[in-house]
């Protein structure tokens, strides 16, 4: 059998409104079958309790009969695995219940479990509650089947089979062997440094079950995604379009085409159809108005929120309220067209300042470089910082994005303690090698180590200067916003940065202001302190340095 998930058209089709399923049903007759089943279903919390067939638009429709479709005459499903990312209120609670209930209903395998695996007991309650009143509402399925509200579960009396509704934890879902899994929210689960290891366990029985299926459902997340979302999403869209072909993987993904977030189109509320479904259904026009409205009025923060909730446009750095003023310039500065690493700075740079922060075991060590282009005089940045694994255990709430910057190579888990500044020292050491290190500023409180390694890699130590911190670290830090502003200062656009300049909370001294660690939290900042150091440097408006010409980069 020749077919594909992957929906390449998916620009056009949803401008358009059209299905984002580009493939039909493997098998009509079954995929018809279960829609009459999960369509008889009656929606009791809609006002007039209108059956599921009823009150869904098209894209409902589709998506059932492609999960239910997908299983041939022999029980093996050729398509198990589903990715839906929809806006916030466009009835993912009620896909949840419908499939997940009619899955339990035509299920053949006795005493099978089915999984519906929420991140908090408040979204388990929300998602179990639709199933039961279901049930209640419907005579023959309360004959069929028996309801337990304070287990959140619900069996099958001929088959024994059961449908169970959990909060996770790693003691939830160990030893399960469920054959079908609804993964409700997986941006929540994003968060969590063992949520990969999790979800394994619970989707692990479909192993010994051809029949089974697992559903990842979620809304895009309010913070960049990380972990386990950012990984099944970055995948999703990858067979989407056509670039990875998994014949056993359909992503259903509810996102503005490229085109309208580079304009802007999505802040524009006519075009918030695009990523709402079930625009004028479930989601109230009006409603989504007035929080539009609100949301605009209450500053960028809010609205960004507003937009990754209700329009899923995704978050690429967090503003809060007490940011740094350069953050709100910082996205637009990222050179993501020619993105370059620090072999590329080197090239393209007259003179290179670098900065160092952190280093603790509890924190990040943390490096910058600031080179000025030598053709355009503009300022160039990259980072890259280093962790031990202990990080990992001490800071569980940062560690999926700290796996998250290592895959991507900004950041280095080092093995043992003094790697970490071996290498901050080699990187140190080809700037200078290449006749480019004017200055290398670093916090004179964690200067010990990292000292001793850059003379060991053999950088004189007049090259090596303490850089004041506290509030003398105002100049820096406006003078880091101004060239932002003024376009003057380009980044690598580096997600390690973004998150960085996200976590910094500034704090008021008197005339200036500061931003430290401790402000900031769990969320470290460390090589945005760095970058800080390196630009104090740079201010100063250094010599160019002797260089060697190399040819073929691109000038910033």
């Amino acid at each position: 059998m020749s077919y594909s998930t992957a929906c390449v058209d998916w620009e056009r089709r949803i401008v358009a409104r059209e299905s984002l399923i580009a493939l039909p049903p493997l098998y009509p007759e079954l995929a018809a079958d279960a829609w009459d089943v999960c369509g008889s279903f009656r929606l009791v919390d809609v006002t007039g309790q209108p059956l599921v067939r009823d009150a869904s638009l098209p894209w409902l429709r589709d998506f059932v009969k492609t999960v239910f479709g997908a299983e041939d005459p022999d029980g093996r499903r050729h398509i198990n695995t589903f990715f839906l990312m929809v806006s916030k209120k466009n009835a993912k609670s009620t896909v949840a219940a419908a499939i997940m209930l009619g899955a339990l209903i035509m299920n053949w395998r006795p005493s099978a479990e089915l999984l519906i695996l929420s991140p908090t007991k408040e979204i388990a309650d929300n998602s179990y509650k639709p199933i039961s009143t279901m049930i209640k509402a419907d005579p023959e399925l309360e004959a069929m089947l028996k309801v337990q509200d304070y287990h959140r579960t619900v069996t099958h009396i001929e088959t024994g089979a059961t449908l169970k509704v959990v909060a996770a934890d790693s003691d939830t879902v160990s030893g399960k062997k469920a054959s079908f899994v609804f993964v409700d929210e997986l941006h929540e689960f994003g968060k969590r440094a063992k949520a990969s290891n999790m979800l394994l366990e619970a989707t692990g029985g479909l192993a010994s079950r051809p029949e089974g299926f697992v559903i990842y459902a979620t809304t895009q997340s309010e913070e960049p995604p990380a972990g386990v979302f950012k990984t099944k999403l970055e995948y999703a869209r990858k067979v989407r379009d056509g670039v990875i072909e998994d014949r056993k993987f359909l992503p259903v993904i509810y996102e503005f085409p490229r085109a309208m977030l580079e304009s802007k189109a999505y802040e524009q509320l006519n075009n918030a159809y695009v990523t709402n479904p079930n625009w004028g259904a479930s989601v109230d026009i009006e409603r989504i108005t007035q929080l539009h409205s609100e949301a605009k009025a209450s500053g960028e923060k809010e609205f960004k929120e507003f937009l990754a909730k209700h329009l899923n446009v995704e978050i690429g750095l967090n503003l809060r309220s007490d940011r740094w003023a350069g953050a709100d310039f910082w996205e637009q500065q990222g050179v993501l067209e020619v993105t370059f690493s620090l072999n590329d700075l080197i090239a393209r740079s007259e003179v290179v300042t670098m900065g160092g922060d952190g280093g603790g075991l509890d924190d990040l060590l943390g490096q910058y470089a600031v080179g000025r282009c030598k053709t355009t005089r503009r300022w160039l940045g990259w980072a890259h910082a280093w962790a031990h694994p202990s990080v990992l255990e001490r800071r569980k709430e940062i560690a999926p994005r700290l796996q998250d910057f290592a895959k991507e190579g900004h950041l280095t888990l080092v093995e043992r303690i003094g790697e970490d500044v071996d290498q901050f020292a080699a990187n140190v050491a080809m700037v200078y090698k290449a006749g480019l290190l004017y200055k290398m500023g670093i916090d004179p409180s964690g200067i010990g180590g990292i000292l001793d390694a850059m003379l060991q890699a053999g950088i004189p130590e007049d090259r090596i200067i303490g850089i004041s911190q506290g509030w003398k670290l105002n100049g820096p830090i406006k003078t880091a916003e101004r060239k932002l502003a003024e376009g003057v200062f380009v980044h690598s656009a580096q997600p390690l940065m973004a998150w960085c300049v996200g976590n910094a909370k500034i704090v008021p001294s008197g005339n200036a202001i500061i931003i430290t660690k401790q402000a900031s939290g769990t969320g470290k900042i460390d090589p945005l302190m760095a970058m800080f150091n390196a630009i104090e440097l740079m201010s100063l408006n250094p010599e160019p340095m002797t260089q060697k010409v190399k040819k073929g980069f691109v000038s910033l």
